[in-house]
């Protein structure tokens, strides 16, 4: 059986097999490597040049760098884009600047489609660029869709108000969002009864990972820890 084990390995059509899998585990790790930087880069370019053939036709020939360098310098309208964004922040904070704005937006708000358009995207950009908003407090778990079943979900806050009024619980809830896989940014409110949230000691971020990734990859890279005993 020795003998036959020896002949098996030194025959070429095993050997070949070692080494196309060799070449196969190489290829996949290298792709594991590859892929995100080349993916990253593609993404920064591509912005890049959206935002440079957006802002570029606002800059008179004669100021551009293609009429002295001859070629165009990539970021260039990127650079102009932060300067112009960074100056409208500006006056909209001064007296004179809020009065042109709430002077405009006084006239979109009575175009009728123009006025759903521009209040629909004020209020995403107010909900994801906001340095006001908070985020959420904390990663949990939560018993969905039924008992037994549990699923990660992120505390935003307390429930208050009429919710918290007419809610048939005597005890405190707690306003949880529950992602959805891969994508984090749909998903579910719920309103749980604080006893019922089970909250976690990993980070939001770790716990968003867990989710894009449909647990796959595991905040650290390291295995749960095993649960202590409860006290006697």
């Amino acid at each position: 059986m020795r003998a036959r084990m020896t002949s098996d390995r030194n025959d070429p059509a095993h050997k070949r097999r070692g080494v196309l899998g060799g070449l196969r585990a190489n290829f996949l790790t290298g792709l594991v490597v590859i892929a995100p930087i080349t993916l990253t880069l593609w993404l920064i370019w591509t912005a890049v040049g959206w935002i440079d053939s957006v802002m570029l036709p606002f800059v008179p020939a004669r100021y551009r760098p293609s009429e002295y360098l001859g070629v165009d310098i990539p970021g260039l309208g990127v650079i102009l884009f932060l300067v112009l964004t960074i100056l409208a922040g500006w006056l909209a904070k001064g007296l004179i600047g809020r009065t042109f704005l709430g002077w405009g937006e006084s006239i979109v708000s009575r175009m009728p489609v123009v006025r759903s358009i521009y209040n629909g995207v004020k209020q995403i950009a107010e909900t994801v660029f906001a340095q006001s908003e908070s985020s959420f407090d904390r990663a949990c778990l939560v018993e969905y869709p039924r008992k037994g079943i549990w699923a990660i979900a992120f505390i935003s806050s307390t429930t208050r108000g009429e919710l918290d009024a007419k809610i048939p619980h005597d005890g405190r809830i707690v306003s949880v969002f529950l992602p959805t896989t891969p994508n984090p940014t749909s998903g579910f409110l719920l309103f749980v009864p604080a006893e019922d949230v089970m909250v976690l000691d990993m980070s939001v971020e770790d716990a968003a990972k867990l989710v894009i990734s449909a647990g796959l990859v595991y905040p650290d890279g390291k295995a749960p820890p095993a649960p202590e005993a409860p006290p006697g």
